[in-house]
């Protein structure tokens, strides 16, 4: 089996409004899929917060930020790839998510950058919030799926962590076929980890 689960991602602000219920079973996991990460999305500081909160008193091993979903209804509320846009305030969204959090670790999820690659200028913001580990999917928004994900920029994301002597995990993300290919992926970027997404969908023996 994989290492560790990630939930699909959960609005923090549906977590915080009168529809909560209707959400919960999203945050819903057995024991034996622990180790599990609860991945959110959300735009407003006191909302992120408390939904991190909510996920640790849950039970969650790790809390994950979703800065990568390129949906325009999601990147419409400043969430998703929509927060590359807005470095500064996802830094705030990053630390309101740890004071949530206590002990948990937090993760982000994104992507290369918006429209071109802003790995230089995107990812620094990011560490600089003091993230424990940083999933980065081969693609920029524009990308969308349309062009194969581009491990030689993950690998470049890889030695930037290195360089700046920050122990912050690197999971690398998209086209990972099977377990041969991660593995193989993994070899070349030197990632510490590798996250499969939609080689999962119609292969659930995959593992």
């Amino acid at each position: 089996g994989p290492d560790v689960f990630w939930t699909e991602f959960v609005s923090a602000d549906g977590l915080n409004s009168p529809g909560k219920d209707k959400l919960m079973i999203d945050l819903a996991f057995e024991p034996n899929q622990k180790p599990i990460v609860a991945q959110i999305f959300g735009s407003k500081e006191e909302n992120m917060e408390a939904t991190a909160r909510l996920c640790a008193e849950l039970g969650f091993d790790g809390i994950d930020i979703n800065f990568g979903c390129p949906d325009k209804a999601i990147m419409k509320q400043g969430c998703g790839a929509g927060a590359i846009q807005n470095p500064e305030h996802s830094i705030k969204i990053i630390q309101a998510v740890k004071r949530g959090a206590g002990n948990l670790p937090v993760s982000v999820k994104t992507r290369l950058g918006f429209n071109k690659n802003e790995i230089d200028t995107w990812i620094p913001k990011i560490l600089s919030a003091g993230v424990s580990a940083l999933i980065i999917h081969g693609r920029t928004k524009k990308d969308m799926s349309k062009v194969p994900a581009r491990w030689d920029d993950i690998k470049k994301v890889v030695d930037l962590v290195r360089a700046s002597g920050l122990k912050t995990l690197v999971i690398g993300n998209g086209d990972v076929l099977n377990l041969e290919d991660g593995a193989q992926k993994a070899e070349q970027s030197g990632v510490d980890g590798v996250m499969l997404g939609r080689a999962i969908f119609g292969n659930p023996w995959l593992f």
